[in-house]
């Protein structure tokens, strides 16, 4: 137990909602743990902000940032303002910043949820996605040429290095480690991607000798949506690129019941800067302000936190509250087939925090 300093960012759309749930289920956590102290300060940085001001966080947005053991983010995205604009001033300039190169993303049947796979049991589905979160598809190199003539050119180049792509493997393998079942599949495309993809292979096969304890195989990405609907009980950790991983996680999520559900942690796993926390599901502006928003993925993604900060007693309590909830059944939000409000199972979890 001890005592950590969170910035919270709520950002855009239902960020403010959810984020508030988790908030409040931590001060109960606090309440409920003596020597558990979460000291948070709330920064109003998003698309608001950028209206005031022209960017989506203050210059020194970073480096204010840089005091803090962790980093729990609501959502980004605007309607009225370019998706590329949101995200790269907000969301990415702090992943980037930080080198937070460890995207993961946990995607498992809880229990009472079953899920588009109705057939299958919650063991069938239980994976974590591990995204390379720096490089890759999503690098930022490129550029537009020619602006508005018939000859106008957009390029995108997805950048790999040998560095980037070494240390994200030796991640994987690495939690994979920590699984029961042991198991890494690696995603790429190299058929079509002759270049980067291939590294990818090439490093993973010159890597997978050291971790002999983990069993391995490699997809294309196509394949792999199919496998992961038609066999899921065959995946366990899942590496791919940022592109791939970015799609691949979404899939995971909806088939594990909703996205409303799903957690992200962006994970410096050197530690010499915050890692950052937040929910899957984006601003959701179709339903913002109506109180409906599901808080479960704000409130696991709390849990990843937790554990991130060394905080595995109230990290278990928390996921055992959330699940406490949903094998009940009567307290549901619309996603996941219920009529229960924001609040209402905010208010359910907090419940069986208190009583646990």
């Amino acid at each position: 137990m001890g005592e950590h300093r969170i910035a919270a960012i709520p950002g855009d759309g239902i960020g403010p909602e959810v984020l508030d749930a988790g908030l409040k289920a931590l001060a109960v956590l606090e309440e409920r743990e003596p020597g558990f102290k979460l000291h948070v300060e709330t920064f109003p940085w998003g698309s608001d902000h950028y209206r005031r001001h022209g960017r989506m966080m203050p210059d020194d947005g970073i480096e204010r940032l840089r005091a803090f053991d962790a980093i729990y983010f609501g959502a980004v995205g605007d309607p009225g303002i370019p998706d590329h604009v949101t995200l790269w001033g907000l969301r990415l300039a702090i992943c980037q910043g930080f080198d937070q190169y460890a995207n993961v993303r946990p995607a498992r049947l809880l229990p009472g949820i079953a899920g588009p796979l109705r057939d299958r049991v919650s063991g069938d589905v239980d994976w974590v996605v591990v995204r390379e979160n720096t490089e890759g598809e999503y690098a930022g190199a490129g550029g537009r040429v020619h602006g508005g003539l018939p000859g106008e050119v957009g390029v995108d180049v997805a950048v790999f290095t040998r560095a980037g792509v070494e240390r994200i493997m030796a991640f994987a393998f690495e939690l994979a480690r920590t699984r029961p079942r042991k198991l890494l599949t690696v995603v790429t495309k190299s058929n079509a991607q002759r270049h980067g993809m291939v590294m990818w292979d090439q490093i993973f096969e010159e890597m997978k000798g050291d971790y002999a304890d983990v069993a391995t195989d490699k997809m294309l990405v196509d394949a792999m949506t199919t496998r992961m609907v038609l066999k899921p009980e065959t995946l366990d950790v899942i590496v791919a690129t940022n592109l791939h991983g970015d799609i691949l996680s979404d899939l995971a999520a909806a088939l594990s019941g909703s996205l409303g559900i799903a957690p992200t942690a962006n994970l410096n796993p050197g530690r010499d800067a915050p890692s950052m926390f937040e929910p899957i599901h984006g601003a959701a502006f179709d339903i913002t302000g109506k109180g409906v928003a599901n808080p479960i993925g704000a409130l696991w993604t709390a849990v990843m936190m937790l554990e991130h900060l060394g905080e595995a007693g109230p990290a278990a309590r928390l996921m055992a509250a959330i699940e406490a909830v949903t094998g009940a059944g009567d307290v549901l939000p619309a996603d996941l087939g219920g009529s229960a409000t924001t609040a209402e199972v905010t208010d359910a979890v907090c419940s069986r925090l208190v009583g646990g």
